[in-house]
This record gives structure tokens, sequence and C-alpha cells, in this order.
């Protein structure tokens, strides 16, 4: 009897232990109905997250374009405004009775507020929110553009253009600041590549524009730069009460994010990328200035933003010194900013998509360079096109 049961105990904790042992150890099967379990989560997953992107790319990244497309209006106005109707002796320059030295330190002056609000600006941004800072820097570099309208001498002309870069210095950092709150690092460079290329058509519409408000010269006892001035700034003072309502802070704070969107939004750049509500420390400004890398890409910002600005500020000039007078010399200046938009975008998008971004990078400052060469031989040497 007592043998009996021992066989039976025997065979019930030999069942047990085949039992148990199936479940630690299971089947082919079973480790192949996991991994399509988990797969199909993956890819519901990466889909979900590509429908997220779409929908901050409609929100963030139209509303930032736009605001930086008014701003390069606003700043390189002054380019054409100082040919604007010339020939009848109407331009600023002749208006103001401005020498050469006198108007390239209206330009630089510009260029000294902007590099001293530009820090400064993007700590402000984060402790007010980038709704209301940005809306605040685009009615005052719209006021400012307006009244500039109003200038009656070299003086005057020199204080609002100090202010003008004042107010403009935040929004290009502030923006690209802003997308570090919505986007992984290698999601940025296109749709930063998207924001800049607007620089060139803010040119490419700031001479068509100079070219119609051209024709309205002398209206209402006005010079047709000053009205240039005011039909440019205008509209930044309208929209920046848009943008305080509309401009989209932060992943946590949107309300045309679903709750599980705002998470995803939230949760994907946790680590990689700043949050809405990590505020700044005196530490991260500390290991930020001590980085080399700061200063290599200050060195190349430093060498771009020289031609940028020289071309985008002198097109106009170059034009009229080509042997192009008038209304004409605003439209030439049209073509070669409408095609450096396509080329800007298409070097930003090969170098994400390729994983080259040095060597984008190095092949612009090549063809840049060259260019730039080639324009120094070619001094006083006029070229007709068209």
């Amino acid at each position: 009897m007592a043998l009996h049961e021992l066989s039976l105990t025997l065979a019930v904790d030999v069942e047990k232990a085949s039992v148990d042992k199936d479940e630690k150890e299971p089947s082919i099967h079973h480790y192949e109905d996991v991994l399509d379990v988990e797969c199909s989560i993956c890819s519901a997953d990466a889909d979900t997250e590509r429908r997220l992107l779409r929908r901050l790319d409609m929100r963030v990244i139209p509303a930032s374009m736009f605001l930086y497309f008014l701003c390069c209006l606003d700043r390189f106005n002054i380019g054409n405004a100082k040919i604007l109707n010339s020939e009848t002796g109407d331009s600023l320059v002749q208006s103001l009775r401005l020498t050469d030295q006198q108007y390239l330190i209206a330009l630089m002056i510009f260029f000294v507020a902007y590099a001293i609000f530009e820090t400064p600006s993007n700590y402000l941004l984060k402790k007010y929110k980038p709704s209301r800072w940005l809306a605040f820097l685009m009615f005052g570099w719209g006021a400012m553009t307006i009244i500039i309208a109003a200038s009656r001498n070299f003086a005057g002309l020199v204080a609002l253009r100090f202010l003008l870069g004042a107010f403009e210095a935040g929004l290009f950092p502030g923006i690209v600041y802003c997308l570090t709150f919505w986007y992984k690092p290698n999601e940025r460079a296109v749709r930063i590549a998207l924001i800049v290329a607007c620089a060139t058509l803010g040119g490419a519409f700031g001479g068509a524009i100079a070219y119609g408000v051209g024709r309205i010269n002398g209206a209402c006892g006005l010079e047709a730069w000053r009205w240039l001035f005011i039909f440019e700034g205008v509209p930044c003072c309208i929209c920046a009460f848009v943008v305080y309502f509309v401009f989209p802070d932060y992943p946590e704070t949107v309300s045309w994010l679903s709750p599980e969107e705002r998470s995803l939004a939230t949760e994907r750049i946790r680590g990689v990328a700043s949050l809405g509500h990590h505020e700044l420390t005196w530490a991260e400004a500390r290991d930020t200035l001590v980085d080399w890398r700061l200063y290599a890409h200050y060195l190349l910002f430093v060498a771009f933003s020289v031609g940028f600005a020289s071309m985008s500020q002198f097109a106009p000039t170059i034009v009229q010194g080509l042997g192009y007078e008038g209304l004409s010399a605003q439209l030439f200046t049209v073509p070669p900013y409408a095609i450096a938009f396509f080329v800007c975008v298409a070097v930003a998008w090969a170098s994400d998509r390729y994983e080259m971004r040095s060597l984008g990078a190095a092949f612009a400052f090549l063809i840049c360079g060259a260019t730039f060469l080639v324009e120094g031989k070619c001094v006083g040497v006029s070229v007709p096109f068209g």
C-alpha cells in the first residue's frame, strides 16, 4: 500500500514537473507568436509616432516659417529702400542725405544689437513661454519698422535700426530652441532648413514688393521707401496678436493634441531633447560654455553670416551696379533668392537622408567661397542678364 501511494506520488510529481517544464520552456511556436505580437506593437507604435509627427509638422513648422519670413522681410528691406526711386531723387539715402559711411553704420548697428540680445532672449523665451515672448518680439520689430518710415535724419535711423536688431535677435534662435521641445535631434535638420530657407523667400518677395511699392512714390506726400517700411511693418504688428493665442508652446500644454498624443510627444523626446517644464540651470549653462563644439559652430556661422548678410543687404545695389536702373534693379534681385530656397532645402534633405551633414556644409561653403572669388574678379565688369 505504501509502495502504491509512493508510486502515485512520484507519478504526480513527474507530471507536475513536466507541466512546469513546459511552462518554463515554451515551444518554438510560442516564441513565434510572441515575436509576431511584439512586431505588431512596434509597428503600431511607429505608425502612431508618424501620425503624431505629421500633426506636429502641420502646426509647428508652417507657423515658424511664416514668422521668419516676415522677420526677414523687415530685416532686408533697407537694401531695397536704399535705391528705391533713386532716379527721381527719392531713395532712402537721398531723402535722409546719408553718406556711404553713414549708411554702412546704419547697417552695422543692427547686427551689434542682434549679437547682444540673442542669448538673453532665449532665456526669456523659456521664462515667459514661446507664444508670449515671440508675440512680443514680433510686435516690437513690426513697430520699429513702421517708425523707421518716419525717420528724418541719420541719428533717428541708427537708433531705430538698433532697436529693430534687438527685437529681431530672439526670433531665429528662439524658433530653433522651440523645435527642441517637439523634435528629436535627427528630426530637426530638414525642418530647420525649411525655416532658414524662408530668409531667401523674404529676399525674393522683398524685391517684388519693392517693385510694386515703387510705383506709388509720392502718394500722400510720402516717398515710396517710407511706404515700403509701413507695408512690411503693419502685418507683423497684426500677426503678433495671432501668435500670442495660436503659436504652440510645449507638447505638455497644447490643447490640439489628445492626452495620449501629449504623453507620446513628451516621452519620445525625454532624455534627448528639452521638455517644456524643465528649467535652465547655471550648471547646464557652464557645461555648454566649455564645450569646444559651441565655438566651432560659432566660427562656421560667422563665416556663413558675413556672406549671407552682405548679399542680402547689398543685392539691390549690386544689381544696380550691373547697369539696371530704377524698379528693374528691384525685380532682378528675386531670381537668386528663389533658387536659393530650393537649394537650401535640397542640401538639408540630402544631408539628413544620407547622414552626411558635414559633407553638405563643406560642399555649400566650397561653392560660396568659389563664387565670392569669381565676383571679386568681376568687379567693374558689367554683365547684363535679361
